[in-house]
């Protein structure tokens, strides 16, 4: 089989390679976080939407993950279809015929409703988020074909190779650097100081109290670079559904697909990978800064702080402090998003060499993103259980 392109390459990238184990659950948990993402766009522009959000309280909460669910089926249908179609293209079905494929998509949908469902229950019985569990386990499944490879660098057909025991180093040094980095930059922040005055508070005077506002570095973590993701594969699995061989033509929606699957393809020309690249850094940076603008507000928290007597030490309150605020999340979004863009395109570096890397920078910041909240939720639930036994 050639190599995975499309939505494929992009459901490949997100789940550590799980696209090329062909099997029900190969569409892993995607439309679901696509659908998040749809739900989470949709709350910005529709006020209805966005008051059930931020005040809908646990009823909200389920009417919003219900939504979620419907919008999820949806798009794994559509999905399931555009799978189908690239299988179909590769000739891997012996058997061809409008029962197969309608099989084949029921079965692909089934399993992301499995996945989904499972998510639900390792989230309300289990420790952290459910759905970033699965696609954490999905991501390090890839682990042993990662150690075969290097493995296969070092001992060849002929024996010993010292040129690949260099390079499998090189490339475990690489990893850890690229890890080390990817920590840093999540558990980074910029602590804003915040002071509030004394105020009475009934017959009591409370006294000052010295805070701060957290502002994380990489305050959008891994949606930018599944929104870019999206963008770009959205064309490809459009035009593949409806033009039969699409990659076997030429014209306009044959350079427009190429050019779409250049992300997550490595059998297309290099004129399309280094436009598809240039287009891509440009979107995740974008995204970055969309993402994070729309879920930290610089002038709502710098009303709440007026409205709440507080103010940021050599800073007026008010419109200063919506400058001030406004200027600390410009330079921490361009820094992140600038690491987000370079994380993303090293993939794409990575096809022009013949090593089959089984881990992207993607994976490797949703791998960091998962541990580092897994370990954050064990902290938190045996603090409750000391204290709870010191109260006691």
């Amino acid at each position: 089989m050639g190599s995975v392109d499309g939505v494929a390459g992009l459901i490949n990238m997100i789940s550590g390679g799980a696209f090329s184990r062909f099997s029900i659950f190969a569409m892993s948990i995607t439309p679901y976080i696509t659908a998040s993402i749809v739900v989470q766009l949709l709350a910005m522009i529709i006020p209805s939407l966005e008051r059930l959000t931020k005040e809908g309280g646990e009823e909200g909460r389920k009417k919003i993950n219900r939504y979620t669910k419907i919008i999820t089926i949806v798009l794994a249908i559509v999905e399931a279809i555009d799978l189908y179609l690239s299988y179909k293209s590769y000739g891997v079905f012996v058997q061809d015929s409008l029962q197969v494929g309608a099989l084949i998509v029921i079965s692909l949908v089934a399993g992301t409703s499995i996945l989904m469902w499972l998510g639900d229950e390792i989230t309300s019985k289990g420790i952290g988020n459910g759905i970033s569990v699965i696609i954490f386990a999905g991501i390090i499944s890839g682990l042993p074909r990662f150690i075969t490879t290097l493995w296969s660098l070092i001992m060849t057909s002929e024996g010993f190779n010292t040129t690949g025991l260099l390079m499998a180093i090189g490339i475990l040094i690489g990893a850890i650097i690229l890890i080390a980095g990817v920590v840093f930059v999540q558990q980074a922040e910029r602590k804003v100081p915040v002071q509030y005055s004394k105020k009475v508070v009934g017959r009591k005077m409370v006294g000052a109290q010295n805070t701060h506002i957290p502002l994380k570095l990489a305050m959008a973590g891994v949606m930018p670079i599944i929104f870019a993701s999206s963008f770009m594969t959205f064309p490809a699995m459009i035009i593949q559904i409806f033009v039969k061989d699409i990659a076997e033509q030429t014209g306009f929606l044959a350079g427009l697909y190429k050019f779409s699957i250049a992300t997550s393809s490595s059998s297309v020309g290099i004129g399309y990978s280094i436009g598809n690249a240039i287009v891509y850094l440009l979107l995740i940076v974008g995204f970055t800064f969309f993402y994070t603008y729309a879920t930290f507000n610089p002038a709502e928290v710098s009303a709440n702080i007026k409205k709440n007597g507080g103010f940021i030490p050599g800073i007026r309150a008010g419109k200063p402090t919506t400058e001030y605020l406004s200027s600390i999340i410009s330079k921490l979004t361009w820094f992140g998003g600038v690491f987000l863009a370079i994380i993303a395109i090293l993939p794409m570096f990575l096809r022009f060499t013949n090593l089959n890397i089984a881990f992207g920078g993607t994976s490797i910041l949703i791998v960091v993103g998962v541990a580092l909240e897994t370990v954050q939720q064990l902290e938190s639930l045996l603090a409750m259980r000391h204290y709870k036994g010191f109260l006691e």
